[in-house]
């Protein structure tokens, strides 16, 4: 039977790896009914949005997704696409694995990392709830804040001053370290660590934590533990093998899985999926990179892993591995990778995104 799965071809160097991902998945033999769709700053100039509704309506019908990277703009112009894809269709948790592959540059690659980060997608900071400075609704609300609070208050005045609201629920939180925990019993995982800054953020953190705490009661067969997030940054540094499973509210798995990336190699390597009960978006952690546009030169091993996260999540276990192994084996071979993977970046043998799927493939098929 085929699958129907909604391929975004994003912006920037997305296209390339959008073509890259879907000749591997392709390669593994599982049938699937590819809808194109465009998204980001290119389709933009043409139709006005960065996010046709045929984008969504596509999403929606299918159900899964692999999305190519789009840029987000810094401090201005349209909001981001990937926020606005996972609130518009409940894809309240980001899955991101950060595991070690032969072959990949890391000072840790001793360790064998295998961390699994867990992140919340539709609350905290991002979600969006933001008043700029200067606004008439900016004043009013730090007036009001500082009439209702005894002795917190906002000094600065609202000429100057930019506001951000940090929710946090029961109930995302209760979902999000739920979906954790599923998640570890159902892959043979061992521990689930809670990150959170509760020490300082009494009613948001202090929320997530206390209700981390009590999903984690009803799994006495994974082991549970809480990091305050600043010494979580220190001790992913210092002895990451000590972790498998990490939930956090959304800022923090943000960052962190950005960390956590680095400590296996970096963006390059780091798949991830978006899942929630409107389907399953499957991405790269990593931005579209556009001064690399059209250069045939970025490394889609990302976006191909993301690929093979949605051939699991399909149901095409036995495609998913071997897919994986096939990347696997092209990265530790090290002949037919691009720069970044190259023991010297200026070697002169490093092959272009087309190359390395192309030997993904050839290994696919032997």
């Amino acid at each position: 039977m085929a699958h129907d799965v909604t391929l975004i071809t994003g912006d920037g160097t997305g296209p390339e790896l959008a073509e890259a991902a879907r000749l591997c998945v392709d390669a593994t033999g599982v049938a699937i009914n590819w809808d194109v769709q465009e998204a980001g700053v290119d389709v933009m100039a043409r139709t006005g949005t960065p996010l046709p509704d045929s984008v969504l309506d596509s999403v929606r019908r299918t159900k899964c997704a692999l999305k190519a990277p789009i840029t987000t703009p810094v401090g201005g112009g349209f909001r981001s696409i990937n926020v606005h894809l996972r609130q518009e269709l409940g894809l309240y948790a980001c899955i991101r694995p950060c595991k070690q592959y032969p072959g990949v540059r890391s000072y840790f690659s001793q360790l064998g990392i295998d961390i699994v980060i867990v992140r919340e997608n539709t609350e905290d900071l991002y979600a969006g709830v933001e008043f700029e400075a200067g606004k008439p609704a900016t004043g009013e609300l730090i007036e009001f804040i500082n009439k209702i609070s005894t002795d917190k208050k906002i000094k600065t005045k609202f000429e100057e001053t930019g506001v951000s609201i940090k929710p946090i629920s029961r109930s995302g939180t209760e979902r999000i370290v739920r979906c954790a925990f599923d998640y570890a019993r159902k892959h043979g995982r061992k521990k689930v660590t809670a990150v959170h800054k509760a020490n300082i953020m009494k009613y948001s953190d202090g929320l997530y934590l206390q209700t981390a705490t009590k999903v984690a009661a009803e799994y006495p067969d994974i082991q549970f533990e809480e990091r305050i997030v600043d010494n979580m940054c220190m001790q992913l540094v210092q002895k990451p093998e000590l972790y498998d499973v990490i939930v956090l509210p959304n800022l923090y798995g943000d960052i962190i899985s950005d960390l956590g990336a680095g400590l296996v190699g970096g963006l390059g390597v780091a798949p991830g999926e978006n899942v929630g009960p409107g389907g399953a978006v499957f991405e790269a952690t990593h931005g579209s990179a556009p001064k690399y546009k059209g250069l045939n030169k970025v490394n889609p091993t990302a976006l191909i892993l993301s690929g093979m996260l949605m051939l699991r999540h399909l149901g095409e276990i036995d495609a998913a591995a071997r897919l994986e192994k096939a990347v696997g084996d092209v990265i530790a071979e090290g002949k037919f990778v691009t720069y970044d993977l190259k023991a010297d970046r200026n070697d002169p043998t490093a092959v272009g995104t087309r190359e390395m799927a192309q030997a993904i493939c050839d290994k696919l098929k032997a």
